[in-house]
């Protein structure tokens, strides 16, 4: 099985899809599109998967990396989505990822500014999410209980806490993803090594029911692939390529700090949203030292970009909300670097913020399949529902989805034995030696080496796919700046 993506393969692959009819084609190669050309070419069928940019180039890379159980959802009365969550969390932690995805502590102080009612009615919740977590069977082991922790305990988690007030925290844990960026290659990956046809920097241009009309954005020749169905994966831009469809995408905006801002974090905080119920802004720490803190929901106003922009009011907004439970607040100097991501939600009367996260699989009039809404956790049963649809709208012949069983690339349980266990797993060892043989430190603690594995087996082709989306050094722009020749370098390697 040769999961393998480098420059050589994909213009292999380019070649094939020219003259062959495949089952599905796949467009979008977030972490939706990714999983579906995973549960299309697992149950045997021939598929293309293109992306106009890169692997996670959208979304699927600007989430809060949160691989939750719904309690948010139960919170909201969304109990179907709230159980959904709990079971495809549990399916990442024990089965299919969990080299990465591991659960993580989160406290939410029990500051003057949180009543005791409150607190309780909070607590309340945990358990609830705990019940879930019974619910979809996953181990104790796995996923800890909830707690409450007196203030020495919580201070000892959380030593930037603001002491005069604290009556102490409530503890609880959660799904975490490593990176969410690298769960897409890990999907991508997996797909190619089942026969999947991965092809970034391949543009769709029209959608149609026999395929579609691409151009290869690196040349610049536009070609027709075909398929037996299409599958509109495209998250916020599904709507361009799906003529009907739409969307209403609200705008999650995280900031950045340098680990030393906010020293000696051990755990996630949940930090209340003043004058909102069930609302937290998330405190984030982060395998590379430095720490994101989000999460906004505003509506996007006029045309979807490429990549958002971060507004000067969703940074002061968050600082706002951050500063209400530290010691010593953040400054806006102290902030490093920030990112925004889009939420491809339905249209629907109503804030962003409460539409619901139910995913959606719609057929179009010339039998185009879109699937859109929904969140990271859930990506592998919404793309589970669109091949579903796919295989009964063609009768096309495959087998049983496989996918809640199927491990990812480099999938074993992290043993905790070294960085590199944590970001690769399995392939670790394979990983080490190229880092053996080009140790340079290219920035947040990642070698050449690693960036020579992305150009060879990961599918970067140029220095953004290194740097944004292999690693995120580039989330800090000195710290791009910087470590740019080195990725220059690794692609002559």
């Amino acid at each position: 099985m040769n999961t393998s993506l480098n420059a050589a393969r994909r213009l292999a692959e380019l070649d094939r899809v020219r003259v062959e009819t495949v089952d599905v084609l796949v467009v979008g190669l977030g972490a939706t599109g990714a999983g579906v050309a995973l549960d299309a070419a697992s149950r045997g069928l021939t598929v293309a998967a293109i992306d106009a940019h890169d692997l996670a180039f959208g979304t699927s890379r600007w989430s809060s990396k949160m691989i939750h159980g719904g309690l948010r959802y139960l919170a909201q009365g969304q109990v179907g989505v709230a159980r959904e969550s709990a079971v495809e969390r549990g399916i990442l932690l024990t089965r299919t990822a969990p080299h990465l995805v591991r659960a993580a502590p989160y406290l939410l102080p029990l500051t003057p500014e949180v009543s005791r009612a409150q607190a309780a009615l909070v607590m309340t919740g945990y358990r609830m999410g705990d019940g879930l977590r019974a619910a979809a069977r996953t181990p104790r082991r796995l996923l800890p209980g909830p707690s409450r922790l007196s203030p020495p305990r919580a201070r000892a988690l959380a030593p930037v806490l603001r002491e005069r007030g604290l009556r102490g925290a409530l503890l609880s844990w959660d799904g975490r993803l490593l990176d969410d960026a690298r769960l897409v290659v890990a999907l991508a990956r997996t797909a190619a090594g089942h026969g999947a046809r991965i092809l970034t920097r391949c543009r769709a241009l029209e959608l149609h029911r026999e395929g579609a009309q691409v151009r290869d954005e690196l040349t610049g020749e536009s070609f027709t692939i075909r398929a037996r169905v299409v599958i509109n994966a495209a998250g916020v831009w599904a709507g361009g390529l799906t003529p009907g469809l739409r969307l209403r995408p609200s705008r999650g905006t995280h900031l950045v700090l340098r680990g030393e801002t906010l020293s000696g974090l051990r755990a996630g905080l949940h930090v209340p949203i003043p004058g909102e119920s069930n609302r937290f802004a998330l405190v984030l720490p982060q395998a590379d030292g430095r720490v994101h803190v989000g999460l906004t929901d505003e509506p996007l106003e006029g045309p979807v970009p490429d990549v958002p922009e971060v507004p000067e009011t969703d940074v002061s907004a968050l600082l706002t909300v951050l500063n209400t439970v530290l010691e010593v607040p953040v400054a806006r100097s102290q902030v490093a670097g920030a990112y925004a991501g889009l939420r491809p939600l339905l249209e629907a009367e109503g804030r962003t913020a409460d539409l619901s996260r139910r995913h959606a699989v719609l057929t179009s009039a010339d039998e185009v399949i879109t699937v859109t809404g929904g969140k990271l956790t859930t990506y592998r049963r919404m793309a589970q529902d669109a091949v579903d649809r796919a295989v009964r709208l063609r009768n096309l012949p495959a087998g049983p989805c496989v996918t809640h069983r199927l491990p990812l690339v480099g999938a074993r349980p992290y043993d905790g034995s070294s960085r590199l266990a944590a970001r690769y797993g399995g392939e670790a060892e394979a990983v080490g030696a190229l880092t053996r043989a080009h140790p340079e430190p290219v920035g947040a603690g990642v070698t050449l080496g690693e960036l020579v594995w992305a150009v060879r087996h990961e599918g970067a082709l140029d220095e953004a796919d290194l740097l944004d989306r292999r690693t995120r050094i580039g989330l800090v722009a000195e710290d791009r700046e910087a470590a740019t020749g080195a990725a220059r370098h690794a692609l002559t390697l």
